[in-house]
């Protein structure tokens, strides 16, 4: 694959697109952001404390070549490692929207930032 491709890896297979460096800055940005809420609730969840105040959900649009979104509810998982991101690909011709794992997409944009550096 081509340096400017980021390849998201999903449960069951992948997918790769047209992403530029600095749009993958942006995505590890609201990702770097996420984690602090998700980490926000499961603190509040370990400690038993009464009911946390809930945490804004994260949304990122990405318009290129393709159209990216990612969304994630913080409040509805335990910890960090149990989140999972709702992941919407799109053109003209192809939609694909899933799930994948927090974690996962966090190695896959860091590798391609790697790469891109």
């Amino acid at each position: 694959m081509s340096a400017n491709h980021l390849t998201l890896n999903l449960v069951e297979g992948s997918v790769s697109f047209s992403f530029s460096p600095g749009a993958a800055r942006e995505l590890k940005a609201a990702i770097d952001e996420l984690m602090q809420k998700l980490k926000v609730v499961a603190t509040k969840n370990a400690s038993g404390g009464g009911r946390a105040n809930p945490q804004s959900s994260m949304e990122y649009r990405y318009t290129g070549e393709v159209f990216l979104e990612l969304f994630c509810n913080p409040n509805i998982w335990p910890t960090p490692f149990a989140a999972k991101v709702l992941l919407t690909v799109r053109s003209d011709t192809i939609r694909l929207t899933t799930e994948a794992e927090l974690t996962r997409v966090i190695e896959d944009i860091n590798q391609y930032l790697e790469q891109a550096d």
